[in-house]
């Protein structure tokens, strides 16, 4: 499966110009596109990945198998990470790669995709019970239009949540990508379509994604517990793909540096270049912020 990871030769840079990286928390491993290239680049370093999705798991495991005991997997939400990961801190280098995953995105069957017709589910973790299909089936029109709003910066959120619960009242119950994706298309003009610059379900998708997954709390959560697995002179490296996002880890590096934790080492958010996202479209929101402790737990 071809898996590109974005911003990738500046999370290297960063990584290359620590003294001693001896070991590196990735917190979002997918296909472990992050933890190859990083093992790839360092004989020296032990790469620790987590995932909550037995899927991507599986394949990553596989894919670094030949890097033998310098990399430790681990199944696991990056919120509340598993002790098995926890009691090999502090680490190095803690890396956040927020996007999701092609392998989740290519399967049909996990209905991430607004470009193919599969069960509306969403959930990264598949033992969850709570699905896309619950919020999109048993929200009020209300909320549906504050969920697409707040996590999908849509404008015209509440046109289509009026829109979903028509379509569930007089025709039955959405479980389909492809079903939202009509509804979606007949709930907007053309001319409202055209002008949007994507796909007109891209917003929606991502903020049920979003909500079915909780991404925002469980971002949240995971960065407060970052400087208890940070050794000293440790750096915290976070690729986001949403402004949601962004001013969260913006907020939080503000509030380290003024505890006088660290320093930010990015003024401003790095982003990809015009090759990177010519190469690869999935990159062209990206934004990465780094923070260096300078107050870490001794390494060991």
């Amino acid at each position: 499966m071809e898996h590109v990871p974005v911003l990738l030769r500046e999370v290297l840079v960063f990584l290359q110009e620590h003294p001693s990286l001896n070991k590196v928390l990735d917190c979002t491993l997918g296909l472990g596109g992050y933890s190859e290239a990083i093992l790839s680049s360092s004989f020296s370093t032990k790469v620790f990945g987590v995932d909550q999705d037995d899927q991507a798991l599986a394949f990553a495991k596989e894919r670094l198998q030949p890097f033998g005991e310098r990399f430790y997997p681990a199944k696991g939400n990056f919120s509340s990470l598993p002790a098995s990961i926890t009691s090999h801190a502090p680490f190095d280098a803690i890396v956040f790669d927020l996007g999701v995953s092609n392998l989740q995105l290519v399967d049909e069957e996990r209905g991430f995709s607004f470009q193919s017709d599969g069960p509306l589910d969403m959930r990264m973790d598949r033992d969850e019970p709570f699905s896309a299909s619950d919020i999109v089936n048993t929200y009020p029109e209300r909320e549906l239009a504050d969920l697409f709003w707040k996590y999908g910066e849509e404008r015209f959120s509440r046109q289509l949540a009026r829109g979903i619960v028509r379509h569930r009242e007089g025709k039955g119950l959405i479980e389909r990508t492809s079903t939202l994706v009509e509804v979606v298309r007949s709930t907007l003009p053309a001319p409202v379509q055209r002008k949007m610059g994507g796909h007109p379900a891209r917003r929606i998708f991502q903020a049920l994604r979003i909500a079915v997954n909780d991404e925002i709390s469980v971002l949240q959560d995971a960065l407060h517990g970052v400087p208890a697995l940070a050794a000293s002179e440790s750096l915290v490296l976070v690729v986001s793909y949403h402004s949601l996002e962004d001013r969260i880890v913006k907020t939080l590096f503000k509030m380290w540096r003024e505890q006088g934790k660290g320093t930010i080492l990015t003024k401003r958010p790095l982003t990809p270049s015009e090759e990177e996202i010519e190469t690869n479209h999935k990159s062209r929101s990206a934004k990465m912020r780094v923070f260096r402790f300078e107050n870490g737990r001794k390494g060991v």
